[in-house]
């Protein structure tokens, strides 16, 4: 299945300006915002209670003072998890997003779900490489594509090593901003429903890179629908589709990002989802990742 009713959730206690994040993640913006941390958690606490409403199931992890991880609301680049029980753990760019890995949130989900193994791909961190789970994959679940914008935060060589454990095949190419400095993630440029597509091809230079990456998407039956460079800037790509308890299909995105659509676009989306946006506003512009940044994906089984 492309979507899942369950999400893991981080809460955080004290997000901020990540400086380490920052020299390669352009779309942080440093503020003068005193109240951050409080602005971030209204924020994150009405965002989860709009899922909730929506019917979706979320289990919420507390974060705690120490160590210090302010970016760990974005659990997403640090684990997935697998329709066979399987989970991975990633290697990431900055030393205070490593230790954001935590065995007890495992445990914690391990008391629900049935987790079959664990792959940790972060030893790759001793060798200056790096894949930040599905903030630097955007999976098509049910036809096993992982598709890649390569950059400091996401390695081919790990990227082959995903690919050796999961069974997917890997759909790279390079993704700019309108300087031409390269995309961090591929999430904030593109995101995979389970019959669409919604992608920033302004931001592939490489003409065949483009064409490969479009005809990939339509040969396994996604319908495209593009996003400018302005609306990638406004998250327009971080979005991700998820199923509540009664099957029906949500799109879930930022009110930011939902502002920037164009008409054409409301249409075709809430065509073929229904869509529930939250206002992220401080999360966004401290952290440099909106609304799908927030959700990691519980696809292991229910356990019995």
């Amino acid at each position: 299945m492309q979507t899942t009713s369950h999400l893991l959730m981080i809460r955080p206690v004290n997000f901020k300006f990540n400086e380490q994040t920052a020299e390669n993640n352009k779309f942080q913006q440093a503020s003068d915002q005193y109240n951050v941390q409080a602005e971030a958690l209204k924020e994150f606490d009405g965002f989860v209670a709009l899922l909730e409403d929506q019917g979706i199931e979320v289990t919420v992890i507390e974060d705690t003072l120490t160590p210090e991880t302010p970016d760990s609301i974005f659990p997403n680049n640090w684990v997935s998890f697998h329709s066979d029980g399987q989970v991975i753990l990633y290697p990431m760019f900055s030393a205070n997003r490593r230790v954001e890995r935590r065995q007890d949130i495992l445990d914690t989900l391990g008391e629900r779900f049935h987790i079959k193994g664990i792959t940790d791909l972060s030893g790759y961190e001793a060798e200056g490489i790096y894949l930040e789970g599905t903030g630097s994959l955007v999976l098509d679940r049910e036809n096993k594509i992982a598709y890649a914008c390569l950059s400091l935060r996401t390695d081919e060589r790990v990227l082959q090593d995903f690919c050796l454990h999961t069974g997917y095949a890997a759909v790279t190419f390079h993704a700019t901003d309108a300087t031409g400095f390269p995309i961090y993630h591929t999430n904030v440029m593109m995101c995979i429903g389970e019959n669409f597509a919604v992608v920033c091809f302004a931001s592939v230079p490489d003409a065949d890179e483009k064409e490969a990456l479009r005809l990939s998407l339509l040969n396994n039956g996604k319908e495209i629908i593009e996003i400018s460079l302005d609306q990638m800037n406004h998250f327009a790509g971080n979005m991700l589709q998820v199923k509540n308890k009664n099957g029906e299909s949500l799109l879930v995105m930022s009110e930011q990002a939902w502002l920037s659509l164009r008409a054409e676009q409301i249409e075709a989306l809430t065509r073929l989802s229904m869509v529930v946006h939250a206002p992220l506003y401080t999360i966004e512009k401290n952290g440099g990742g909106s609304a799908r940044c927030m959700l990691a994906e519980i696809h292991l089984p229910v356990a019995e």
